[in-house]
């Protein structure tokens, strides 16, 4: 199969049909085997009988369903699980991403090898102060914080080599940084291409300004992740055993002064230096702890199955390429 069209969605029943007949035209016209997985993401509009119809009508129709909202993350995640192509596109379900920008992605990853390619909206038709000027806010950020020269992490039309997404895991709310997920899992043929973004023909966006609140959050947490994810004791660890040792050099001035250079009579419990000391040997004590226990779950982890699904069709079991 050449490419697997995984479009993750809330109410969007609107656009569905019209979506995936801009997207069979496309795929006839250029030839291509395809699958399309549509995600509903806990819709409470008609989505999933339109899904369903869809399916009937098209075999290359694939549904999967979740019982409530997990968040787009976990809707890719699932996607990807069950995507069979050589190539993943994704792309939302409102129309503001062009189906007809699926050839040159897809002849992008297999002619000149690469790993991953992200659109570009360059020029694009939503709000300048809900969401242009934060992007770009949100994308430097990504970009200096990263190392991922980017102009467009959030951009949702994106093409993959099927074993970029069968290696990485989207939780939380990651799907913003595929790209830098890929790149630590060691892929980094990462490209950008300008693509067209389109107005919202259709009902309303699901986000406001709470994403880029969540996204810059999400950013220190994998850069985080990404740095110290799997060797938490070098961050806490070496933390904790400054702490210590400051602590330690604390008391030891406290009682080299006390018995042997000024030996007074004040208590060493009314010197602030006592406490200083104190509590640096309990910080010091405790982040040790917590590099020590982090460890343990970075080597005893499992994966965790963080969606429930309601419905599948047209699914295929068997595993993926």
């Amino acid at each position: 199969m050449n490419l697997s069209i995984v479009i993750p969605l809330l109410n969007e029943e609107e656009s569905l049909i019209e979506l995936h007949d801009w997207i069979v035209k496309v795929m006839q016209s250029n030839h291509f085997s395809y699958e399309i997985i549509f995600i509903d993401d806990g819709s409470n509009d008609s989505s999933w009988e339109i899904i369903s119809e869809l399916s009937v009508k098209n075999s290359n129709v694939k549904g999967i369903r979740f019982l409530k909202n997990f968040g787009k993350s976990q809707a890719l995640h699932a996607g990807f699980k069950k995507a069979e192509g050589e190539v993943i596109i994704t792309m939302d379900a409102d129309l503001q991403d062009n189906p007809e920008e699926i050839p040159e992605l897809y002849t992008l990853i297999k002619n000149q090898n690469l790993d991953l390619v992200s659109g570009w909206k360059k020029k694009r038709y939503d709000s300048i102060i809900t969401k242009n000027i934060p992007s770009k806010l949100f994308n430097w950020a990504a970009r200096k914080t990263s190392g991922v020269k980017l102009n467009d992490f959030n951009c949702g039309l994106k093409a993959y080599k099927n074993k970029v997404v069968k290696s990485i895991e989207v939780s939380g709310e990651m799907h913003r940084y595929i790209p830098v997920l890929a790149k630590n899992a060691g892929f980094s043929k990462i490209e950008e291409k300008i693509v067209q973004h389109q107005a919202r023909k259709y009902g309303k966006t699901k986000f406001g300004m709470e994403r880029f609140i969540n996204g810059f959050l999400d950013l220190i947490t994998i850069w985080f992740v990404s740095k110290f994810g799997k060797r938490p004791m070098h961050l806490f660890g070496a933390m904790g055993v400054l702490m210590f040792i400051i602590g330690f050099g604390f008391a030891l001035y406290l009682g080299i002064d006390k018995l042997i250079i000024n030996k007074t009579g004040r208590l060493i419990t009314d010197r602030p230096q006592f406490y200083i000391s104190l509590t640096s040997m309990v910080l010091g004590t405790q982040l040790f702890l917590a590099g020590f226990l982090g460890e343990i779950i970075v080597r005893s982890r499992k994966n965790e199955t963080r969606y429930t699904i309601a419905e599948e069709l047209n699914i295929s079991n068997k595993p993926a390429l």
